[in-house]
């Protein structure tokens, strides 16, 4: 077994979906594993990752505008409220998604369907900085 890890960093403009599945091919193309499993983990608790269709942007559009709808900037709903309106609600959308991500890799690629890609979904309304951490582990 081989394996090896890489910290990708993102610098997001604010609440959206950013694609980073090139970065992470990229990454991912240099490694000594041909066959395996790959990891993706977000280090924070107010973003998260999603596999989500690349093809036409009115879906991610659709995303954005469903968790707006679902997880509103209302801070009289939550109690935590020190780091600004929109805090609690990135951690909520964070908690109704997903911190990791496996992604099954054979030939040095992953393998996504046609149609998919990795997203950063920042829930902040500032600019950030994200760190993702990449792992994969095979032959």
């Amino acid at each position: 077994m081989k394996q090896a890890h890489h910290i990708l960093t993102l610098h997001s403009g604010g609440q959206g979906l950013y694609e980073v599945t090139n970065e992470i091919a990229a990454w991912l193309g240099g490694q000594p594993v041909h066959e395996g499993l790959l990891t993706v983990f977000i280090q924070h608790t107010s973003a998260s990752l999603l596999i989500q269709e690349n093809a036409d942007p009115d879906v991610l559009r659709d995303i954005e505008t469903f968790f707006t709808a679902l997880v509103p900037e209302d801070s009289s709903l939550y109690r935590h409220t020190a780091e600004g309106g929109d805090d609690m609600p990135a951690h909520i959308k964070g908690a109704l998604t997903q911190t990791h991500l496996s992604i099954p890799v054979r030939g040095r690629r992953m393998q996504l369907g046609p149609w998919q890609g990795i997203y950063v979904f920042e829930h902040r309304r500032a600019r950030d900085e994200r760190n993702l951490a990449l792992h994969i582990i095979g032959d």
